[in-house]
């Protein structure tokens, strides 16, 4: 079968084309923009790209096109698409059907901590020798790729309560019909599709419908909005983490023991930082027991887990001065990756970069909570280009530890003549934040090179 996918740049949907195209499927893909990392991602695996949406690529003569969510009425491929009454799916529903519907699916989801726990998990099938099939919004540093489909029947997949296409509304995870579920935390986000925290939780519901009777629930005990959609009705059995009455974990963040139902289990000891990735942690090796892997075996493969990329990325290290590359891009998520590097790095200090790039933060949804996410940190810079509301008067309760700027050359020559060595900067986006990585790094070289 021919499958030409429509925003195949996309991690989900290029993670759809990997999958597809080593279930033997000729694959071909048109974005927007076509860059790396996933352009080469993508060419390696002999799927050709097309830059765009000319309805000119309608002459592939594919036998469906697979329609991603960031494509719109009014797209003209999709209108010639439409208008042709070609034949047409969703990325979910085409995975579920083609792919999934064989499998063990072993769904995570939450607002978050989605990518890290799903790289967990899947390698700890791994390590227990489950050789598991994925599909990850992200590249976990033990595998080297985001996706892969392998003839063994477990399937982890990042479970997004995004929705799934423009005629599709519901949540993408509905379709995935999973045995195993992690719901790690449930918070409002993407102010651009749901009016708010209810509406989520009906979504989750959704999810929740769909798991067998013989399936598992994981989930933490201490997240209101959780309970209340398992309050709604569930069929399912549920196991909880982060309390006495099932997983927990002792001990300090590098170093911790791991207990199930008070009966000690095993160790981990690893180089990721925060509380979250300990709580992350249990409900991987939750999701992995019910898949059939001890528990021991799970805090073996931990202790060799390299964390994802993006994850508090060191991106490089200047006359004393590094640079991490890290994800967050919500407001909890802020505060949690800030604590995690302040309890590592005590009393040096931390400069906070932030792109507020996604649609919710673009829309000003989290603007009360922004500022407090950002206390841990000693200086904040604020890229504010392209945003829907004043940053200056967002931050301006922060006085001079905040600094706005709407300018990219402005903002690295800002964040590099501020920086001094043992100074460490956090550089926050759900994007490429314009390549502000390597931008700043050769900044700081520039700097220093000069001084000698």
């Amino acid at each position: 079968m021919h499958l030409h996918i429509l925003g195949i740049c996309g991690t989900f949907m290029g993670g759809v084309a990997a999958i597809a195209r080593a279930a033997g499927h000729r694959v071909t893909g048109c974005d927007a923009n076509v860059y790396p990392p996933m352009s080469d991602q993508l060419r390696a695996l002999d799927i050709a790209l097309i830059e765009g949406y000319d309805p000119a690529q309608l002459e592939l003569k594919a036998d469906i096109y697979v329609i991603g969510n960031v494509i719109t009425r009014g797209n003209p491929l999709m209108e010639a698409i439409l208008n042709r009454g070609l034949p047409y799916i969703s990325g979910p529903q085409w995975l579920t059907e083609q792919v999934l519907c064989d499998k063990w699916v072993l769904a995570v989801a939450g607002t978050h901590g989605k990518t890290t726990t799903s790289a967990m998990l899947a390698w700890i099938l791994e390590h227990a020798g489950l050789q598991p099939s994925f599909l990850i919004g992200g590249i976990p540093q033990n595998f080297g790729i985001s996706a892969r489909l392998t003839e063994l029947p477990f399937f982890v997949i990042e479970a997004d309560e995004y929705d799934t296409a423009f005629f599709d509304k519901r949540s993408k995870f509905v379709h995935y019909r999973p045995r195993t579920v992690i719901l790690n935390n449930l918070e409002f986000d993407h102010a651009d599709i749901f009016a708010d925290l209810s509406a989520i939780e009906t979504q989750f519901h959704h999810l929740l419908r769909t798991v067998p009777g013989e399936g598992l629930i994981i989930a933490p005990p201490d997240e209101a909005s959780l309970q209340r959609v398992i309050a709604r009705g569930c069929w399912t059995a549920v196991e909880y983490f982060g309390t006495r009455e099932g997983w927990r974990a002792e001990g300090g963040e590098s170093v911790f023991e791991v207990y199930f139902k008070d009966v000690k289990q095993g160790v981990v000891t690893w180089p990721l930082i925060g509380a979250h990735n300990v709580r992350n942690a249990l409900a991987a090796m939750a999701a992995a027991r019910h898949a059939g892997v001890a528990a021991a075996v799970a805090c073996d493969a931990l202790s060799g887990f390299e964390n994802v990329k993006r994850r508090m990325e060191v991106r490089g290290s200047v006359h004393g001065i590094t640079v991490y590359d890290d994800f967050a891009h919500h407001p909890t998520a802020i505060a949690t990756t800030l604590a995690g590097l302040r309890r590592k790095i005590g009393n040096a200090r931390i400069l906070a970069v932030l792109e507020p790039r996604s649609n919710t933060m673009k829309l000003g949804a989290m603007n009360r909570e922004l500022p407090p996410s950002l206390r841990a940190a000693d200086v904040v810079f604020c890229y504010s280009a392209n945003l829907a509301w004043d940053a200056q008067a967002v931050f301006a309760g922060m006085g001079s530890v905040a600094r706005i700027y709407d300018d990219m050359n402005r903002l690295v020559a800002a964040v590099a003549a501020e920086a001094q060595t043992g100074d460490h900067i956090l550089i926050m986006s759900n994007g490429g934040f314009e390549g502000i990585h390597e931008r700043l790094l050769r900044s700081l070289n520039d700097t220093y090179a000069s001084a000698l």
